[in-house]
C-alpha cells in the first residue's frame, strides 16, 4: 500500500508541478543531459543551455564525436566545468562501450563519469520508471522538517538515515512521479528561506513546524571556509591581437582560456606587477595602457579579486610558449570563464 506522504505529494505534484521540457520525455540522453545541468544549476538558468545542447547535438553519438572545445563553449557560463569534462567523457564511453545506446540500468549509468548516486536514480526513475528514490538538497530540507530528522545531511549516518526513509516513501510509489513530486515539492514549497507553510499540504504533520525547528533544519555540520585569491590579469594588446592562455592545471577552470595571469596572496599596486610580470616581455617591449578594471568573483568555497592591466605591445618581443595571439575578431570562439567573458564584453566588444 502506497504511504500517505507519497500519495499526498503525488497529488500535489499532478496538480501544481512546473511544465518543463526534461518531464516531457522518458528520453535518457534528454534526462541525463538536464541532470546533469541542473546539478548546481537554478532551472531558470539551465533550460536554455538544455535547449542548446539538444539543438547542437541531437544525440548521444553527436556530442561524443564533438571536440571537448566546443562543449566547454557550449557550457560557458554555467560554471562548475568539470560537469561538462564528464558529460563529454561520458558521452564518448556511452558510445564505444554501448554502441550510442544509453544504459538502461542503475549500475551501468551509476558507472558514467560525472554520475553520482542522485543523478542515476533520478535518470534511472524518469527514463526506465526504476524503483531508486532522489536525494538531493530540495529532498534533504523538505524531509529533514517533515519528520524532524536533525542528523547532520553531510554525515555518514544522515545520508543513510535519510536514504532509507525515502526508499519507504516510494515503496509501491510509481517511481517516476514520486521522485518528480519530492524534488518539485521542496523546490516549490519547503523552500530554503520564507518556506510556504502557511498553504502547505503537510502543515498540520510537520515536526519542524511543530516545534518551530524549520530555520535550523536540515543540520549540516561542516561549513567550508571561503577564501580569497587574488588575479592580476594581463591584457596584452598586439594591434588588433590579444594574448590568451589556457588553463590546464589542476584548478577551477581547467582547459578554458584567459589572459595570461599573476596570482598573489594580496592585491598588488602597478607598480608591484611590473615588477612580477617583467620577465614575461622585454623591458620597454609593452607599455601599460587604460584603466585598471578590478572585478568580484564568487565562486562556492573561492573569492576571486581580479584587476584587468592593459598592456599594448610596442615592438617586437618573445612571450612565454603557451600566450597564443588571438584576433579580436575570433576572440568569441574561445570558451572562456564568466569572469573573462564579462569583461570582453564589457571592455573589447564596446
Amino acid at each position: 500500500m502506497q504511504h500517505p506522504v507519497s500519495a499526498a505529494l503525488i497529488d500535489w505534484y499532478h496538480r501544481n508541478g512546473r511544465n518543463l521540457p526534461w518531464r516531457n520525455t522518458r528520453n535518457p540522453y534528454h534526462i541525463w543531459l538536464s541532470e546533469i545541468i541542473l546539478q548546481q544549476t537554478r532551472v531558470e538558468q539551465g533550460r536554455p543551455y538544455y535547449e542548446k545542447f539538444i539543438s547542437t547535438f541531437p544525440d548521444i553519438v553527436a556530442l561524443a564525436n564533438s571536440k571537448e572545445e566546443k562543449v566547454l563553449k557550449l557550457w560557458q557560463g554555467l560554471g562548475y566545468y568539470s560537469r561538462a569534462r564528464n558529460l563529454h567523457k561520458a558521452a564518448k564511453l556511452v558510445a564505444s562501450l554501448h554502441k550510442g545506446v544509453f544504459p538502461s540500468d542503475y549500475e551501468s549509468i551509476r558507472a558514467l563519469p560525472g554520475v553520482g548516486d542522485y543523478t542515476a536514480a533520478a535518470i534511472a526513475s524518469f527514463a526506465y520508471n526504476l524503483s531508486y528514490p532522489v536525494v538531493d538538497g530540495n529532498v534533504y530540507r523538505f524531509l529533514s522538517r517533515l519528520f524532524g530528522i536533525q542528523t547532520p545531511i553531510d554525515s555518514t549516518a544522515g545520508k543513510k538515515e535519510f536514504l532509507a526513509v525515502a526508499q519507504e516513501l516510494i515503496h509501491d510509489a510509481p517511481p517516476h512521479d514520486f521522485n518528480q513530486a519530492l524534488m518539485e515539492f521542496g523546490a516549490l514549497v519547503c523552500t530554503p528561506k520564507n518556506p510556504e507553510c502557511e498553504p502547505c499540504i503537510f502543515r498540520s504533520s510537520c515536526v519542524a513546524r511543530k516545534k518551530k525547528l524549520t530555520e535550523q533544519l536540515p543540520v549540516k555540520r561542516k561549513k567550508q571556509q571561503v577564501r580569497d585569491r587574488y588575479f592580476h590579469y594581463i591584457v596584452l594588446r598586439d594591434g588588433n591581437n590579444i594574448y590568451l592562455r589556457q588553463r590546464t592545471e589542476k584548478d577551477i577552470w581547467q582547459q578554458l582560456w584567459e589572459f595570461p595571469m599573476v596570482e598573489t596572496k594580496k592585491r598588488l599596486t602597478p607598480e608591484s606587477l611590473l615588477k612580477e610580470a617583467g620577465h614575461y616581455f622585454r623591458t620597454n617591449a609593452a607599455v601599460m595602457s587604460g584603466n585598471i578594471q578590478t572585478a568580484r568573483h564568487q565562486l562556492s568555497h573561492q573569492t576571486l579579486h581580479a584587476a584587468f592591466y592593459e598592456f599594448t605591445l610596442q615592438k617586437k618581443t618573445s612571450v612565454p610558449s603557451d600566450w597564443k595571439k588571438v584576433s579580436r575578431t575570433i576572440l568569441r570562439n574561445y570558451a572562456v570563464p564568466r569572469l573573462i567573458d564579462r569583461y570582453l564584453s564589457r571592455e573589447l566588444e564596446s
